[in-house]
Order: structure tokens, then sequence, then C-alpha cells
């Protein structure tokens, strides 16, 4: 019987090998966590390439949020069930660096496949992010954010303030703020989305403190927290003082939900969140006109801003595949790269171009010039030559780990702790979650 169903796997092998050239295409199962719009446009992308040739179906399937596709992605692979392709955000990106065995490296991908594959083609901040330590590029650049400051120039003309000269430093965002407040243009200085990665791990990177040992847990599992340096106090410190004063609005933990309700509003004249947050803010902030400018930085620190640090995701290619999907997969990848695909994806959703080619395109069609502060993320996160504090953070099980910074930060708020001692206990936690990750995938 085995014997039998071994001629019959070798005939069915045989006969697919043979067959002719109009045989059913290569189907490729891409999951992500884009819905909406996001969702419309990435769909977009994965029909346009499935036009462009007849081999290959990219199947693109929305998985639920970063961390549910996450999830759903490890248990597909336990279960020898996962798909070609899984779009991981950027916090994922140590827990997939782990993950041995389960992921087949997208420079190496392209080399296997004969596909073009350039790394100097990709924005500095990308590559440095996604690559091991030999500097090899792990998974495919996709949808790259950083943040960034939106402001109301309704609002500070009303205050007396220039419209047109947002605050460059954390003191002018004092001032102005106070200047704002006392005429009455509105009832808070400024709000913020994501306290964990807008107000502490990119105020790090901006003024080239270390977020962890080990180059920031680029160096491997051992890495240990160290957030809680002078400069990360200070900021915090100013926070809570600002807060008290009714200068700051705390928009919630996670990604701030609260936040963006209030710059709508016209509550808060400033809010600071991600370039991707581009296209909501200005469909939601219809009876005044938005100003886009860099996150602000302590002059008193620095005179010289590194660039900021990287959000969005990834596209990750999994192991367990036949070679013909893997052919079809690097030529998506090759599609994906060209500078129409991306510049239509970065002027659609306020993602960065990826590539150096994307961004010069747009350039070309003036759709910066026609876009005023459309190009605040590019400047910002290519300012500069990234440092080993400023190419960002990388972390096993950092969705925990942001999670307690919150809780730390509410307790600050709150004032059953000082800065000090909420970083201290924020961090002794975080070094916990570390530990447990470091023992879990040695």
């Amino acid at each position: 019987m085995k014997k039998f169903a071994l001629l019959l796997s070798t005939g069915l092998v045989a006969a697919l090998a043979y067959a002719p050239a109009a045989s059913a295409q290569t189907e490729i199962a891409w999951w992500h966590a884009m819905d909406a719009e996001l969702g419309k446009k990435l769909e977009e992308i994965a029909q346009g390439f499935n036009d462009s040739q007849t081999e290959y179906k990219i199947v693109p399937t929305y998985k639920g949020t970063y961390p549910e596709t996450l999830t759903a992605a490890i248990a597909a692979f336990r279960a020898n069930e996962q798909p070609a392709i899984v779009q991981v955000f950027e916090v994922g990106t140590g827990t997939m660096m782990a993950a041995k065995g389960a992921v087949y490296p997208v420079y190496q991908l392209m080399a296997d496949n004969g596909e073009p594959w350039d790394p100097s083609g990709f924005l500095a901040p990308v590559t440095g992010y996604y690559s091991d330590t030999d500097g090899n590029i792990l998974s495919m650049p996709f949808n790259s954010s950083t943040p960034i400051m939106y402001y109301n120039k309704d609002v500070f003309e009303k205050a007396g303030l220039d419209p047109n000269t947002p605050p460059k430093t954390w003191a002018e965002l004092e001032t102005m703020s106070r200047t704002i407040m006392e005429s009455g243009a509105a009832s808070c200085g400024f709000t913020s989305g994501w306290i964990t990665w807008v107000q502490t791990e990119n105020l790090s990177a901006i003024h080239d403190q270390p977020y962890g040992t080990l180059e920031n847990g680029f160096g491997g599992l051992g890495t240990e927290f160290t957030f809680n340096g002078p400069v990360q106090v200070k900021h915090w410190d100013n926070l809570k003082k600002w807060a008290d004063d009714g200068l700051f609005q705390y928009g919630g933990p996670g990604g701030g939900a609260d936040a963006p309700p209030k710059f709508y509003a016209q509550e808060c004249a400033i809010y600071m969140n991600s370039s991707a947050s581009r296209a909501g803010v200005i469909a939601n902030a219809k009876d005044f006109e938005v100003g886009f400018a860099p996150l602000p930085y302590y002059d008193d620190v620095t005179t010289d801003p590194k660039n900021s640090i990287i959000g969005g995701a990834t596209l990750w290619t999994l192991n367990g595949k036949d070679p013909a999907v893997y052919k079809g997969v690097a030529q998506f990848y090759t599609y994906l790269s060209q500078p129409e695909v991306q510049a239509a994806w970065h002027q659609a959703t306020g993602y960065l171009p990826i590539t150096n080619a994307a961004y010069e395109l747009g350039q070309s069609q003036d759709y910066y010039g026609q876009n005023p502060g459309s190009d605040i993320a590019i400047q910002q996160i290519t300012r500069g030559t990234p440092t080993a504090n400023s190419k960002g953070v990388r972390f096993g099980n950092l969705t925990q780990a942001r999670a307690v910074v919150d809780e730390e930060f509410e307790a600050m708020l709150a004032g059953s702790k000082t800065a000090q001692e909420a970083l201290d206990t924020a961090v002794e936690r975080g070094n916990q979650i570390l530990r447990d990750f470091e023992a879990a995938n040695q």
C-alpha cells in the first residue's frame, strides 16, 4: 500500500512537472493587518501584481490587528498551515528574528530566485532597522512610518503666533502652549499618541540616548532596558508638570485613542503621532488648517537632533513552501519595490516611500510642492546618519514591555510615583520580560 502511494505520488509529481503552461496559477497567501481604506489599497497592490503576469496569484487575507496577525501566523506555522507572506509590525521584529527556522530572509530569497536586490536603494533607517548584525535585510519593507507633529494653524493665528513657525524645541513648545491657553485660542497646548513609541522611544533616539544595552537590542537576546536615564526622566518630569498645568492632555495607553479627538475638536493645538495619521488628520480637520513639523527636541541636550525611528510593518516570508511559491514571492517583492507602486502607496496612505526612487518620483511629480508638509516625515527620519541609539529598538516581547511603560506613566500622572521612580520600575519590570523571552528562545 505504501509502495502504491509512493508510485501515485511520484506519478502526480511527474504529471505536474510536464503539465502544459496553461495550468492553474500558483497561489501565494499574504496575511495582513490592514482594514478599511488601508486594506483596500493593499488589495489594489495585490491585484496590480496579479494583473501584471499570469503565473502567480497573490491572495491577501485580513487577520485582525498587528498582534492578532502575528499570533495567528505563529500558530499556523506550528500547525504547518502558515502563509507564504505575513505582515508583522516593527514591534514584532525581535520575535520574528528569534523564530529560528521559520523565516526565509528576504535578501536570501531574492538571491536564490535571481531577482534584483539593492539594499542601498531603500531609505537608510528602513534598512538599518530590519537588518541583522551583518547588514542583511531580513524582511521586505512595506508600510513604514515615523511620528511627526501636527498643529492647528488657525489656533496659532488666534493666539498671535506665526502659523508658519511651529515650535522646534520643547522650550518653544511650552512657551507657545502657555500663550495659546492664556489667549483662549485653545484649552490645551498639546496631546500625543503613543507615550511609548513617540514620547519615550523616539525621544531617546532623537537625543542619541540609549534605550537598552547591546545597541538597543540589535546585538542579541541578552539586552537590558536602560531608558531610565537623565534625558528620559527630564522629559517625563516635564510631561507630568505640563499635565498638571493643563498644557498637556494625556491621550491614553497604547496608541492613545483619546488624543486625535482632542486635536480634531480644536481642544489641543498640537498633536504628535504617526506620519501615517496624515490622511486621517486631514479628513477630520474640516474646520481648520493643519500644519506639519518635526518632533521637538531639547536644545540644552543637543543642537544636532538625530533621526526619528521607524514604525509600521514589513513583510516576512515564512519557510515551508514549494520553490514555485518562493519564486512568485520574489517576483512580487520586485513589483512592490517599483517606484510607481511605492510612490502611489506612500501618497495615498501617508506611509513613507521605502525607496529613494519612490521619493524622487514624488519630487518629480511635484507631489510635495502640492501637498505641503508631506515630506516632513522623510526629512526627519533621514536626518543625519543613524547611530546605535537612533536606528531603532529591537526587543523580544516589546508589546508587553510597552504595556508596562504605559502603566508606570499613568502611575506618575496619578502622583503615586516620581518620573525617576516610574521609569526605574518600568525598566525593572521590562527587564524581567526580556529575561523570560531570552529563556524561551535560547
